[in-house]
């Protein structure tokens, strides 16, 4: 088991929002720098245009500073799947995490089977875990219902529970529902706040031990440390008034969060 960081950690220091965006190499050594062990590239379209000799490269660099990478993308096609697992090979990634929708696909729970029935044999062959993310599109019931149909210790869930309150699931469920199937956990905290005027409420990320989601009771149920799961550390923050100001702070909420989950192995 290991701690680390999400490129969602870097969100906005990443983006198009920003006069000079991170590239991977960059975010890799901020991950090492600050202790991290593990780094999720998750979301990141550019990993599909590095060349052979980019991704050798990096799977290097990640080597020479002691962090282990992990693989995100979206969706449960076959063929898209395909093309990550190879991706995730190259880098010598031995977790894939994924999201029953995909950009241009909404499969029913059949379809889902039928989709993982293609792919499944090459992760087991290949000792790469796939993790279907628990988020608020798709029920909790239906990611466990497509992990328990194939029964693989290749095909797990990476548990999100804050993602899950947009559908009225609450976090201490989901985490009691999926922790034996779990094999990848995103750690973010969250918390409500009164939109001006009273109108309604603002539901947006916080650093760790500021919010609603209790750490320690998710480490107690899903126990990583026994079952050698990665704690990946994610955001949800807000931009702030600038750009210089919200990469300051999202700097600051990274260092917090790592500090907050290293404070937690000793």
């Amino acid at each position: 088991m290991a701690f680390g960081l999400s490129t969602y950690a870097y969100f906005w220091r990443l983006s198009d929002r920003v006069p000079e965006p991170m590239g991977l190499d960059a975010m890799l050594e901020n991950t090492a720098e600050l202790g991290g062990k593990v780094f999720q590239i998750c979301d990141y379209p550019k990993i599909e245009t590095l060349s052979v000799d980019g991704l050798e490269q990096l799977r290097q660099r990640a080597e020479s500073l002691g962090v282990v990478l992990e693989l995100g993308t979206r969706g449960l096609k076959a063929e898209h799947l395909e093309r990550y697992l190879q991706l995730a090979q190259a880098l010598n990634a031995k977790i894939l995490r994924s999201m029953f929708n995909g950009p241009d696909s909404r499969p029913t729970l059949a379809e889902a089977q039928q989709q993982l029935a293609h792919i499944l044999p090459a992760f087991e062959r290949s000792e790469v875990a796939l993790c279907i993310e628990t988020y608020e599109q798709v029920p909790t019931a239906s990611n466990l219902a497509v992990v328990k149909h194939f029964n693989s210790p290749w095909l797990g869930i990476c548990l999100d529970p804050a993602n899950c309150v947009a559908a009225l699931e609450t976090p201490k469920e989901v985490i009691a529902s999926t922790a034996p199937y779990v094999l990848n956990l995103h750690v973010k905290d969250f918390a409500f706040s009164r939109r001006d005027g009273w109108v309604g409420f603002t539901f947006a990320g916080c650093p760790l031990g500021e919010g609603l989601l209790d750490y320690d009771a998710m480490i107690a149920e899903v126990k990583p440390q026994a079952r050698g799961i990665n704690q990946i550390i994610e955001h949800w923050l807000p931009w702030q008034e600038d750009a210089a100001s919200t990469c300051a702070l999202e700097d600051a909420w990274t260092r917090h969060n790592l500090e907050f989950l290293l404070s937690r192995q000793s």
